[in-house]
């Protein structure tokens, strides 16, 4: 059997790509390969345009081919000859089963149908695709395997409560919290004082005197004539130099009804005006192009996340970090960005840590590209993992932080249902509230997602801490517990196992090839 592997995101495009809101089917298509590999051949095209012919040379050599498309349902291709089917990660309690913008490809259940069985990534997915397509419907779950990548994290590193200290390096920039300045008084606009009022109102220009206004008449009058005399006159100009005459010279002394008068009489002249925005001034943003580093220590708290993708809960997950310890100065959390744009969140982020200073403990944020070495000394450096979402996919950088032996801070829903309980997690409650299909442009409720609790949130983050300084033996049993559930959940041997059953194929080979991947969302 071959394997026609297709994802939006390729390996030369990746760095350029983080934020896109499907990037992360990269890094899945990538975990998948090796599994796939050990059924068949496996061939990744960088283009759909590709699928069939390469389908029609397999077959003229006598070969069966399946093409798997690592994209959401409504962009997978429905006119190829090559046997198509879907790897799906989905994170809310129903798919689309409506159609709008006139486009059926936005009905999942039509997309479905035609390729009449699909993958996902959690159990939480595979029911929804269910409730819309029927019981009988063939769903493959299928979480990535990745425990045995992170094998020589765990044969040399051993998970520590406390960091004694590490230092992080990335290709970009790093902010910290204790270096900032951070000063909510900055963020308060003050009154100008009297002696300043003083001045703006020196700067106002005098009122126009009768002779002021007969200059501007005149002048203004001038060109208006000048232009009607050509030739070839130009209306536009005319119309715009007695539009300035009007608004330079008399506007200011016509009442509001006058002005309305005119205005209704003469729209081109006495009309209403454009706005004009003015130019945005360019913000100095720090170089994001050189190799930086920073050391860390004390109780370390990891997380991965784009700040423009909603799920994420990130205000709460700092917010609550920052309360819990406004008065503990070795907590540290370290955000890693996934947003290639630092433009698109710096005064967001900067504004919410402003709020919430003054307080001890300290964030350090890492927006760039980690490469594969520089990953794993944030996860042998992070204490905890912690996710705060509202929902989830499938969420690779917590899998990876357990796989990695790192107990975690996350809520039990959508797909971390599969894998998050009291033996590796401090489980954060929540409960459903309403939401949108992330696709639909007309932005009606139609499914659920999950609402985090803060308080909850904080009190994990509290009970954690005590956990590191006070119980290191609850935390190397805990730390012990996401290595054995990560073994159970997406070692390669059962997701091989599974993939096998679903295809009615047998295993070529069951030893995966190692592949370090970058953590996603």
């Amino acid at each position: 059997m071959n394997f026609i592997l297709y994802s939006d995101v390729n390996d030369s495009s990746i760095s350029q790509s983080l934020g896109r809101p499907e990037y992360s089917y990269y890094f899945v298509l990538k975990a998948y390969r090796p599994v796939f590999e050990s059924l068949g051949r496996v061939h990744v095209v960088s283009s759909v345009a590709e699928v069939d012919p390469l389908y029609r040379q397999l077959l003229a050599a006598g070969e069966d081919s399946l093409f798997l498309s690592f994209t959401p349902p409504q962009k997978t291709p429905t006119d190829l000859e090559c046997p198509t089917i879907c790897v799906v990660a989905w994170e809310f309690d129903s798919i689309p089963d409506e159609q709008w913008d006139n486009d059926p490809r936005q009905d999942w259940t039509q997309m479905l149908a035609r390729q009449g069985r699909v993958i996902t990534l959690s159990s939480h997915t595979a029911r929804a695709i269910r409730r819309a397509m029927g019981e009988d419907f063939p769903v493959l779950v299928l979480p990535t395997p990745l425990w045995e990548n992170f094998a020589a994290i765990r044969s040399h590193h051993t998970s520590a409560p406390v960091n004694p200290g590490s230092t992080l390096e990335i290709k970009g920039c790093i902010f910290d919290t204790r270096t900032l300045g951070l000063n909510a008084d900055a963020l308060i606009p003050l009154l100008p004082t009297a002696e300043e009022l003083a001045a703006l109102e020196a700067l106002r220009p005098p009122p126009l005197t009768l002779k002021r206004r007969f200059v501007i008449a005149r002048h203004y009058l001038r060109l208006w004539a000048l232009d009607l005399g050509k030739a070839q006159p130009t209306p536009v100009c005319r119309t715009y130099f007695l539009k300035q005459w009007y608004w330079e010279g008399i506007r200011d002394v016509l009442s509001d009804g006058a002005h309305e008068r005119m205005a209704n009489a003469l729209p081109s002249i006495a009309g209403p005006q454009p706005i004009v925005l003015p130019e945005p001034v360019p913000r100095d943003l720090p170089d994001t192009t050189g190799q930086v580093e920073t050391r860390v220590d004390g109780v370390v708290y990891a997380t991965v996340f784009n700040p423009k993708d909603g799920r994420k809960n990130w205000h709460q997950l700092i917010t609550a970090f920052c309360w819990a310890f406004r008065e503990t100065d070795d907590a540290t959390l370290v955000l890693k960005i996934t947003q290639s744009d630092l433009s698109s969140y710096y005064d967001e982020l900067m504004t919410l840590l402003a709020q919430l200073s003054p307080f001890a403990c300290r964030v350090v944020v890492m927006h760039g590209y980690l490469d594969d070495p520089q990953y794993a000394r944030l996860y042998e450096a992070a204490s905890f993992y912690v996710n705060a979402s509202r929902c989830e996919g499938l969420c690779l950088p917590l899998m990876e932080f357990m796989a990695s032996g790192k107990p975690v801070i996350a809520p039990d829903h959508t797909a971390m249902e599969d894998y998050i309980d009291e033996r590796v997690a401090f489980v954060v409650k929540s409960s459903e509230e309403l939401t949108i299909w992330p696709q639909d442009t007309r932005i009606i409720y139609r499914t659920l997602r999950y609402r985090p609790d803060w308080g909850s949130l904080k009190t994990a983050y509290e009970h954690s801490y005590q956990m590191a300084k006070a119980q290191p033996q609850d935390y190397r049993r805990m730390s012990r517990a996401a290595i054995d559930r990560m073994h159970d959940y997406c070692a390669f041997a059962p997701v091989q196992q599974r993939l096998s059953d679903f295809f009615g194929l047998a295993p070529q080979a069951c030893v995966p090839a190692t592949v370090t991947d970058n953590a996603s969302c």
